[in-house]
């Protein structure tokens, strides 16, 4: 049987991005994001929060670790990947990640209202988002 694993997020980023590089060099970031979704209950108006925590490799690492910060919104299309290891006293760990394959920046709300603005293609900068196969 074929699988489909894709993620596509929405949220706001809890931290500012961790950039580090393996030792062949490919930049790797690691953020942590935030996505709420509102419901109601009763009369009452209730919001849940769900943490996820991204990682994202290659040109948009960098550019995620030069231009994103804690508070900023992003769209995160991806996939769902489960990392397992050992701890040094021989304990096994998992974690559930999403490993981005392209990352939107959302622009800033500067005047507080609604209404959505597309991103931009590219930044003050030129950089243009990677395709992706």
């Amino acid at each position: 049987m074929a699988g489909f694993n894709k993620v596509i997020l929405l949220g706001n980023l809890t931290r500012n991005p961790e950039l580090r590089y393996t030792p062949n060099g490919t930049p790797v970031a690691s953020l942590g994001l935030a996505v709420s979704r509102r419901y109601k209950q009763g009369d009452e108006l209730k919001e849940e929060v769900c943490f996820v925590d991204i990682v994202v490799f290659g040109k948009q690492a960098e550019h995620c670790g030069q231009y994103l910060s804690k508070g900023n919104g992003i769209i995160v299309d991806g996939r769902l990947q489960q990392r397992r290891w050992e701890t040094e006293d021989g304990q096994k760990r998992s974690k559930h990640e999403v490993v981005a394959q392209t990352v939107t920046f959302m622009p800033k709300r500067q005047d507080g209202g609604g209404g959505g603005t597309e991103a931009p293609a590219h930044d003050e900068a030129g950089y243009e988002p990677e395709e992706h196969v």
